[in-house]
């Protein structure tokens, strides 16, 4: 295997004439960025096949995969081993002239590969894992040696689909993507441009730059518009906000929660493609265009699912970024200003949504008196800022509303599937029914419906109460389909008056579908923060995302610890902490930091504490809200702490208890387990509390006098993990050997060691959602899905429907580890 840097193109430059292909020469070399890239090429060569490469020591490792890349884990397309290519090769698309390789080359896929482990062994054992983050492919992968079948000179390898979440065996992604992925051009196309000398077919130097997809700033509905000349009022579009990505003449479609449509709307990418811009992000909303003129969402979806005509349109009504220039931080003016200068006049598909200043009230008078749905109302001074806040103002004619649909109720008429549709709406994590809606309905989208809902029928009704006559005849559904509802009002108690199905939104997810109250407390909690300062603390790189999926930024998880301090400062407050600090967000690299250091923020503190091997550390304190903040300054999201506090740390006041499932298993189990825990430790005298870790488990906390020493402490906890284990071997395990945890529950009781940290109540997890470790009663826990449910998203929210603390009393618990306790808890 080559090390970095070395040049193993000797064998791509013999078979290539350069001064009659298009072909980059290449160097060998290491990309500046750190991310290794991939590509696949569809090649239409003697034989059409795609040439799969990955970015490995400065060149592109390269397969020729005969039939393709396959979306089911069952099929094993082989992949023959082909010569290094260069890593500028990456962006070549074009015509190879007669020799070798001669025929038309096709960018396919393009994206960053993660391999699993060391790549270098991976190949020289023959078994190479990775996920792929592509615009197409996605999920994880392998390729595996023939070793039966290869030889020193061919390596016949097999590239194989992981069976997760992104495999499909329904969908064959050749049949699915026929064209570029980045000119969304045919073969045809790319002949064609090739003949006439178009040299940007042929490939750039570097592969298209996009700007970073940011969250999308959202309005706050309220039932009038603001009035005053500070504000600007924009009609509101009935169909799909998408953040248009461009660089060069390359366009990315990209949805509010961030999947990529592309695909779906060639056409109004190719338009953006056209603007005279080097780069721009641009905020707006892909609409069906009815005969009037007007926005029909309808429409959109059916040219969109099924392929009906109609008249797509894109209209721009922010400008995130231009040429490389963060936009966000100017006013509102400014950045319409810029981005009308953009747009061009008198376009068929591209339009600049121009607005009126002041006179809310007759802008949303004349919107209704045209049948439109509503008004944007949008504070001129006001920086673009992610997330629901309060200088944006939706003020709608009708009732127009995403809802999310909990299930069906059965027609007995015949052809119709289904006779109203059960909706709902999320209110404190619980789904809330409001209301049945049986119109709307075409034959094509009640067979679709219909198709959907098959999949998703489930035993137990999901709303948290649903009155007796929508819930008899009832088919209930796992929500995770969001209907558009038109409506003329709420009733008092929130059924909606007249709905009508407007169409599925893809492009909703349904924990989104909060109520209106809901959505308000969104856009009134947290801090400005809008000067990168959070309670005084300057925080770098505020708006860099941390968190993928939901696009949470540094400057959000700082606001969230300086929202929580109150409540996580006294689970904290004195004891040593470990710091799991991942500093190119929670997907990238982390790791554990306990010691305090000289570039530790001066608002952390630290205590000396005598080590195992007799020196003297420095760790951790975080006493203060500012302390906290600072955590996320430095790039921390997890925070780990100590069973003792430093004014006596010989001396543990807690006992905790990991109830750790192996994967897989079902967290009602878990839930079991956890109950179990704490009637054994009630029948000891122990009251305990209930911690969801937000990963996989529990932890079962028991607040304790410091009367006894970590050995003590620690005996108790391995007495109780045994004696469960040894009661139900076939459920539990108190070994820490993976090999034994197979199916079982390991009752981790090697927490209560000196030295040894539990996650805080409070503290974020780094793990895909942003979850949160947070503190239940016990007779919340049979309702609780997962120990994840709790999220960044949803914390505050559950946190404000709070009457009392759910770890009432914990301060004022007086028990200990006596010696008879220690008997029940370590008897065989």
């Amino acid at each position: 295997m080559a090390k970095q840097g070395s040049d193993t193109l000797e064998t791509y430059r013999k078979k290539r004439d350069f001064s009659r292909t298009p072909e980059p020469e290449g160097k060998a070399g290491r990309k500046k960025k750190s991310k290794l890239s991939f590509v696949i090429q569809k090649h239409d060569a003697s034989r059409l096949h795609y040439d799969f490469r990955l970015e490995l020591d400065g060149v592109l490792k390269s397969w020729a995969v005969t039939k393709g890349p396959s979306l089911d884990p069952s099929d094993k397309r082989l992949a023959v081993r082909t010569e290094d290519h260069p890593l500028d090769y990456g962006s070549f698309e074009g015509v190879i002239p007669d020799g070798y390789g001669a025929g038309t080359v096709m960018l396919w896929d393009q994206g960053e590969w993660v391999p699993r482990e060391d790549p270098h062994e991976g190949l020289k054992k023959g078994s190479l894992k990775f996920d792929l983050k592509g615009e197409r492919l996605k999920g994880g992968w392998a390729l595996v040696l023939m070793k039966g079948n290869s030889t020193k000179d061919k390596q016949n390898w097999l590239l194989i689909k992981e069976r997760d979440e992104e495999a499909d065996e329904q969908t064959d992604p050749r049949e699915k993507w026929e064209t570029s992925v980045t000119t969304d051009r045919d073969f045809e196309d790319i002949e064609e441009a090739a003949a006439q000398g178009d040299a940007g077919v042929l490939g750039e130097e570097e592969k298209p730059d996009f700007p970073d997809f940011l969250k999308p700033q959202l309005a706050t509905l309220r039932d009038d518009p603001p009035e005053g000349d500070e504000w600007l009022h924009e009609l509101k579009f009935d169909g799909y906000r998408i953040q248009a990505l461009i660089a060069g003449h390359q366009v990315r479609l990209i949805t509010r929660n961030g999947k990529d449509w592309t695909d779906r709307y060639p056409g109004i990418a190719k338009a953006l493609a056209g603007l005279d811009v080097k780069t721009a992000a641009i905020d707006g909303e892909l609409v069906a265009l009815d005969e009037r003129g007007h926005s029909h969402f309808a429409s959109l979806q059916a040219a969109t699912n099924d392929g009906a005509e109609a008249t797509l349109a894109y209209y721009a009504f922010d400008l995130l970024s231009l040429n490389g220039k963060d936009m966000r931080k100017k006013p509102l003016t400014d950045r319409k200003s810029a981005l009308e200068k953009v747009i061009p006049v008198d376009d068929e598909i591209l339009h600049f949504s121009d607005h009126i200043a002041g006179k809310g009230e007759a802008v949303i008078g004349k919107a209704c008196g045209m049948g439109l749905e509503g008004i944007i109302s949008k504070k001129t001074s006001a920086k673009y800022k992610s997330g629901r806040g309060s200088s944006w103002i939706k003020s709608k004619c009708v009732g127009r509303d995403e809802f999310v649909i909990g299930g069906y109720r059965k027609s007995d008429k015949k052809g119709r599937p289904f006779a109203s549709l059960l909706l709902g709406e999320y209110e404190d994590g619980k789904l809330l029914y409001r209301g049945r809606v049986g119109t709307g309905f075409d034959e094509a989208l009640m067979d679709e419906l219909d198709g959907k809902m098959a999949t998703l029928e489930r035993k137990t009704c999901p709303f948290k109460d649903i009155p007796a006559d929508a819930k008899r005849g009832g088919v209930w559904l796992t929500p995770k389909l969001v209907g558009e509802i038109a409506y003329t009002e709420r009733t008092p108690d929130g059924l909606l008056r007249h709905p009508s199905f407007q169409g599925l939104r893809e492009d909703k997810e349904p924990k989104d579908v909060t109520s209106t109250s809901e959505k308000q407390a969104e856009a009134e909690g947290g801090q400005d923060g809008g000067d990168g300062k959070v309670l005084g603390i300057r925080i770098s790189h505020p708006d860099r995302v941390v968190y993928e999926e939901q696009g949470a930024t540094k400057r959000e998880i700082a606001e969230y610890l300086a929202d929580i301090a109150l409540r996580l400062l006294p689970h904290i407050k004195d004891r040593p902490v470990s710091l799991v600090r991942c500093p190119s967000g929670a997907g990238g690299k982390c790791f554990f930091q306990k010691h305090h250091t000289d570039s530790i923020p001066d608002a952390i503190g630290e205590t000396e504490i005598k080590e195992k091997d007799g020196d003297t550390a420095s760790y951790l304190l975080l006493n203060t809200p500012e302390a906290l903040v600072s955590a996320a300054q430095i790039g921390a999201l997890e925070l780990h702490v100590w069973g003792s506090r430093t004014d006596r740390l010989e001396r543990p006041d807690r006992l905790v208890i990991d109830l750790d499932p192996d994967e897989g298993m079902d967290f009602d189990q878990v839930k079991a387990a956890a109950v179990e825990v704490r009637d054994v430790l009630d029948s000891a005298g122990l009251q305990s509390f209930a911690l969801l870790t937000g990963g996989k488990g529990i932890h079962v906390v028991v607040p304790l006098e410091r009367r006894r020493e970590w050995d003590d402490v620690k005996a108790a906890a391995r007495g109780l993990a045994r004696q469960l284990s040894a009661a139900a071997p076939d459920r539990y395990v108190a070994e820490a050997s993976k090999a034994k945890r197979k199916g079982k529950i390991f009752i981790d009781w090697l927490r209560n060691e000196r030295g040894s940290t539990a996650i805080c109540p409070y503290s974020l997890r780094a793990r895909p959602g942003a979850p949160v470790a947070v503190p239940i009663r016990w007779d919340e826990l049979s309702g609780v899905e997962a120990a994840n449910k709790y999220t960044l998203s949803n914390i505050r929210q559950r946190l404000s429907s709070l009457r009392e603390d759910p770890w009432d009393g914990y301060g004022d618990v007086r028990q200990s580890i006596s010696d008879s306790v220690l008997d029940v808890l370590t008897q065989s």
